[in-house]
Formats: structure tokens, C-alpha cells, sequence
């Protein structure tokens, strides 16, 4: 098992670039390490795994073999909702929404081995997340979401450009209704990182659509 993080060393380290959210929705006709397979190069910083409808031993399974794709292309691995799953797997991060356990519930202990994401959806809950100690603030539904629903209204790129000042220096990672067109605004606003699931995974041509996301988030030409 890796060596524990400070937590003060977690807030500067891996979380921006691009996110891809691995989902175990069998709508996208490929499981989570298939799709991981397929991503292989393409310039993801974080494979995030989104396992809703899988037994704990499969996502388990799904996250052993994330973890080493994840280590041999030096990729961060983040495991949603579960810390312990997270635990198990050796995952760099848990990522928690707003309903999930809140961090201060975690042990000690736990949280020097796993850094902590948060889903926000406004100011309020940016704001906290900051103060729990988060290593990077997911903020959306930028642009809406047809990957899952949501009560929550489009935020726009105005509120992305506050939050990100608002937790300064913690990295914000817009997701929500992204793909290429809309990375160059995205960065413009300060955002380090953006999130994505239908953006590749529903796309005939993953590799290429997830290289042409993290190319436009850096700034490069397609």
C-alpha cells in the first residue's frame, strides 16, 4: 500500500485535468474497465469509477482493475459514494455527493490514506466543501446532464468563474453538459478540471473524443 498523504500535500496534488467517469449503466453497452480499456492514452488525469447498480463485490472487482490500469498509466483512481471500497482497492480518493456520508464522518486515519472530492451545486455547498478540507470541488450541472438525474438547474459559466475564486487555491472541476466546444470557456472561468460520462462514454470513438477534451482543457489545438 502507498505511503500516506499529509493532507496538506493532497489539496496540490493530481486532480486537474480531465475526469472520466467510469459507469456501470448498462447503456453504454461496455463495463467500467472496458471503457477504462478504451481510454488508454487518451489523456485522462482521473478515472472515476460510478458503480450505482453493480453488488459490492463487483464494483470491488471493477475497482481492483481500475486501480492497476489506473497505476501502470499513472492515472489517478477515485472511487465514488464508498470509503470503504475506496479503501479496499487502494484508490488515490473517494469522491462524495451531498447525500453521501459527510467527510467529517470519516476517520482520521482513513483520511490521511484518501483524499476527499465533493459535488457542489452552489456557493453554499462550495463554500463547505472547502472548509471539510476537500482535495478538489466538482461544480454542476455546468451546462445541464442527460447522464443522470438531477434537481438542479444549469448553473453557467458566471457561477463557475465565483466558485472558483471563492475556494481558491482548491481545484474546481466543472462537470455537466460538456464536450469539446465548450473547454476553452471552461478554462477561461479558472476551472482546472472537467468531468464527463455520455461525452465519451456515448460516443463510437472514445479514445479520440476524450483526447480532443483533455487537448481543448490545456489549451491546444484539437
Amino acid at each position: 500500500m502507498k505511503p500516506p498523504l499529509e493532507i496538506s500535500q493532497i489539496a496540490s496534488t493530481g486532480y486537474d485535468g480531465l475526469h472520466v467517469l467510469l459507469d456501470d449503466d448498462p447503456r453504454w453497452g461496455r463495463d467500467p474497465v472496458a471503457q477504462a480499456e478504451s481510454l488508454r492514452g487518451a489523456g485522462a488525469a482521473v478515472f472515476q469509477l460510478r458503480a450505482k447498480q453493480s453488488t459490492d463485490q463487483e464494483a470491488l472487482d471493477f475497482a481492483r482493475e481500475l486501480r492497476r490500469i489506473t497505476r501502470e498509466d499513472g492515472t489517478r483512481l477515485v472511487v465514488n459514494d464508498r470509503f470503504d471500497l475506496a479503501l479496499a482497492c487502494e484508490a488515490d480518493a473517494v469522491h462524495l455527493g451531498q447525500d453521501d456520508l459527510p467527510p467529517e464522518a470519516i476517520p482520521q486515519a482513513v483520511r490521511l490514506r484518501l483524499a476527499i472530492g465533493r459535488s457542489t451545486h452552489d456557493r453554499k455547498q462550495a463554500l463547505r466543501a472547502a472548509a471539510e478540507g476537500a482535495a478538489y470541488i466538482a461544480f454542476g450541472p455546468l451546462f445541464g446532464t442527460q447522464s443522470k438525474d438531477t434537481p438542479f438547474a444549469a448553473r453557467g459559466l458566471e457561477a463557475l468563474r465565483q466558485i472558483v475564486v471563492d475556494v481558491a487555491p482548491i481545484p474546481v472541476v466543472a462537470i455537466g453538459g460538456i464536450d469539446a466546444s465548450r473547454t476553452r470557456a471552461i478554462r477561461e472561468t479558472g476551472a482546472r478540471g472537467i468531468a464527463v460520462i455520455s461525452a465519451v462514454a456515448n460516443d463510437p470513438a472514445p479514445r479520440l473524443r476524450a483526447r480532443e477534451l483533455a487537448r481543448g482543457l490545456r489549451g491546444a489545438r484539437p
